[in-house]
């Protein structure tokens, strides 16, 4: 029933995005100011969803179309983009001539890690007007929470602090992620902390998110996703914004920016700051973070030079804990973190129980084009990133610190309340390049990319209550790391006819990870780690006609362990982690029509030791994982944007799933409660779904849009997931269905150069959910028992903002 309801949805859409009252055809051709046309220039139609490619003489042709006034929209990279305004009344030629760009790096820098509209890719894009809309506190995952297989999660609950993603059931430390084209992933964790970088929307362009292996090039392996990152350049006239959000949690964020515009035709500066603080909906996991983006561009006639400085500086509250079980229906905001008792027997809280780090990004990057057909791209890189986690421990024993006991008169104490600081100061340095050539029917990007990290792990004590001789700041613990990455790729996109091209990347990647010194349980980190990887893609994209596209691709990936991976199996070389290796089929059908488009992905993703969450978490919140030898993740998704009148459209995507281990292996401590004795034992689940992979997500857009008023009804549906990997009911989070109502004005007031006032609704409804947990279990006497700690998200909650543009 199911599947014929879904296929009675997808003919209607069909038919509904090809209907049209008649047959004129619009064609054209576009060039530069020099009259060489521009093969590959993107032509769209506003106010529909046609977009094409011009052929590999400029030219173009929409068919099909109802006779009535058009606006042709011509774009390419190094050329200002272009509006044309046609009144059709049977078949139609226009010509389209596209100046030099005045400032174009961005688009420039990451075309070697993007996939465009002949990319045989599941990508999606965020343009700069969306973020506008969107942006008002919630970090980027929130952000991204409406593009297709996302599933996004926030400690605090109200998307400020630590918030993180999962792509298809992949998590954070498997989506590589870009800014510029330049590796944003930390080098160990594999992980980016958006929290490190508060508003970075504020500072962004656009967004790409490539589902699947995609076409990542440097940085960390993309096991899920990529997702990459074009920052804004400065505008060519002066400007000043200010932007302020207020909301729920005494949540506030304020926002200055300001562009000096071009000077002179060669230079611009732009730069950002933002202040942002919150509540948090779960107790003691406030913010109070602050950044700044600088950026600056020089060009000449042929080249583009660009520096960007991205300062961030977080303080959050530690919520890694999550909420235990048995507080769910009675305190839902519970947060044990920093808890402890004082002499009376009162339960006290920790008042500094938090994270703190700092990371401060150095970029440098250069671009020389020669013409339409060859470009060159460079970029230096330096990252500065040192903070710590500020904990308060009840009752430890001093030999855990590496200390001897106190003796105070004739009484010996072994253990104390002291307060620690766990730091992590780490450097990270590098360089990509990369080159663009076009020739004929051929396109062919080539580069490298190095990188090394440096990092120290090392834990203080601030504060004991019986200290004895131990002085302030006795570090009880000091380990280092050092990363190198290289990397070196060339791709092709070749036509073999008007309509079919074929794509073909090869990536090599040496890895060398070297480990030196104790962790903070004095267990000996010390090893090497070297990896070589081979990683192909290949694809076919064929453009069936201006309406109709489809593609294949298949991918071979390859990932190392992380160093919370490496930490577990420190000392003991038969739990030594596997690097993984993923074999990713995908295939896409696009229907483009004047009343909406309709896309659809399959994919097949087949893992050999993929390494999936035993659903434990470490002391500091990482994710304790496995190996396992066989899993895969088959899906289809589904998304379609669809104009039903002239004011009102709708957005919408669907992703079905499996996600499956075969034939794991739970291994377990039973323990016998009569003597305490235990046994280790094993028990064979066979097939079974892989952790934090819910095998429905839904979302859907409602859009009324007038003149200056427009009203957004945004829903998501995420179904049930497991959070560890044996299926108990226990060790589940329920699906949960939310809603959202964003209302926006936009009045026209002489002298400025916009208002944008905002209301956004989240969780309308005030629906109770947790959309992140994790646990475990044990047994005694043969009896499973669980343990699981929940994270909540805010029932109804607000947000308004106020943006002004001079």
């Amino acid at each position: 029933m199911k599947r014929n309801f879904l296929l009675f949805v997808f003919i209607n859409l069909m038919a509904f995005i090809s209907g049209q009252g008649s047959n004129s055809i619009l064609k054209g051709i576009i060039t530069d100011e020099k009259g060489m046309p521009l093969a590959g220039a993107g032509v769209a139609i506003d106010g529909t969803y046609l977009g094409i490619s011009a052929d590999d003489e400029g030219r173009f042709e929409f068919k099909s179309l109802k006779d009535g006034r058009y606006t042709v929209i011509a774009s390419f990279i190094g050329y200002e983009t272009q509006r044309e305004t046609v009144d059709l009344n049977g078949d139609t030629e226009i010509s389209i001539v596209l100046p030099s760009s005045v400032i174009n790096i961005g688009e420039v820098l990451v075309q070697a890690t993007r996939a465009d509209e002949h990319s045989p890719l599941a990508y999606s894009v965020i343009d700069r007007e969306v973020l506008r809309k969107t942006n008002t506190v919630q970090d980027i995952p929130f952000l991204l929470s409406l593009t297709p297989s996302i599933v996004e999660t926030s400690e605090a609950g109200n998307g400020v602090g630590y918030t993180s993603l999962r792509v298809r059931g992949t998590d954070a430390n498997r989506i590589n992620v870009t800014i510029d084209g330049i590796p944003l992933n930390d080098a160990e964790s594999q992980t980016v902390y958006w929290v490190d970088l508060p508003d970075l929307a504020s500072s962004t362009d656009n967004i790409q998110i490539q589902r699947g292996v995609g076409a990542s090039t440097h940085g960390a392996g993309a096991f899920g996703a990529t997702v990459s990152i074009q920052t804004i350049n400065p505008e060519n006239e002066p400007t000043v914004d200010f932007n302020t959000s207020y909301g729920s949690f005494n949540t506030l964020k304020n926002v200055i920016s300001a562009s000096t515009g071009l000077i002179n035709d060669k230079f611009a500066f732009n730069m950002r700051y933002s202040d942002v603080k919150s509540d948090g909906y779960i107790d003691r996991t406030g913010s109070d973070h602050r950044s700044a983006f600088m950026t600056g561009m020089y060009k000449t006639g042929r080249s583009r030079l660009k520096a960007n400085l991205i300062l961030g500086e977080e303080h959050t509250g530690i919520g890694w804990s999550g909420v235990p079980l048995d507080s769910l229906k009675t305190n839902r905001t519970y947060n044990p973190a920093g808890e402890y008792t004082d002499d009376a027997g009162s339960l006290k809280y920790y008042d500094n129980e938090s994270d703190n780090f700092n990371q401060d990004h150095y970029q440098l990057l250069y671009s020389f084009s020669s013409g339409a057909n060859l470009s060159m791209n460079a970029a230096l890189f330096y990252t500065r990133g040192k903070g710590y986690y500020e904990e308060y421990k009840e009752d430890r024993e001093y030999e855990d610190y590496g200390l001897n006991a106190v003796s105070i008169g004739s009484e010996t104490i072994t253990s104390t309340d002291l307060i620690r600081r766990k730091w992590n100061d780490n450097h990270f340095y590098g360089m990509i390049y990369s080159l663009n050539l076009t020739k004929d029917r051929t396109e062919f990007v080539g580069g490298l990319g190095m990188n090394q990290f440096l990092g120290d792990h090392y834990g203080t004590l601030i504060w004991m209550r019986d200290a004895g001789t131990t002085e302030k700041d006795h570090q009880w613990y000091f380990n280092k790391s050092e990363k190198s990455d290289f990397n070196v790729f060339g791709k092709v996109n070749h036509d073999l006819s008007d309509k079919l091209k074929v794509y073909a990347d090869l990536q090599y990647r040496y890895i060398n990870y070297d480990m030196n010194g104790p962790d903070d349980d004095f267990k000996d980190l010390t090893q090497n780690n070297k990896f070589n990887f081979f990683n192909p893609k290949a694809g076919l994209f064929y453009e069936i006609n201006s309406s109709n596209d489809a593609w294949v691709s298949f991918s071979v990936a390859n990932r190392e362990p992380s160093r919370s991976d490496f930490k577990e199996a420190a000392g003991d070389p038969e739990a030594l982690p596997k690097p993984e290796t993923l074999y990713d089929a995908e295939a896409g059908y696009k229907l483009r029509g004047q009343r909406g488009t309709l896309s659809v992905n399959l994919y097949g993703m087949f893992y050999k030791d993929q390494l999936v969450p035993t659903g434990q978490l470490s002391d500091v919140g990482y994710s304790i994982m496995t190996n396992v030898d066989k899993s895969y993740r088959l899906g289809i998704e589904m998304s379609a944007a669809l104009r039903v009148t002239s004011f009102l459209t709708w957005n919408t995507n669907m992703t079905l799933s499996r996600n499956k281990i075969e034939n794991f292996t739970e291994y377990y401590t039973d323990y016998n409660t009569t003597d305490w004795s235990s046994q280790y034992l094993s028990k064979e689940h066979g097939l079974v779904d892989i952790a934090y992979s819910p095998s429905q997500i839904f979302t859907s857009d409602f859009a009324f849009e007038k003149s200056i008023f427009g009203i957004h009804l945004v829903s998501k549906y995420v179904g049930k997931q497991y959070f560890d990997n044996t299926m108990s009911e226990a060790r589940s989070i329920d699906p949960y269905f939310v809603n959202n109502v964003r209302v926006d004005v936009n009045p026209v007031i002489k002298g400025l150069r916009g208002l944008n006032i905002q209301l956004a609704v989240n969780n309308i409804f005030n629906h109770q959910y947790e959309s992140n947990a994790y646990g475990g279990n044990w047994y005694e006497d043969g009896i499973e028992k669980t343990w699981a700690y929940f994270f909540p998200q805010a029932g109804i909650n607000y947000l308004m903002k106020v943006g002004i543009k001079f």
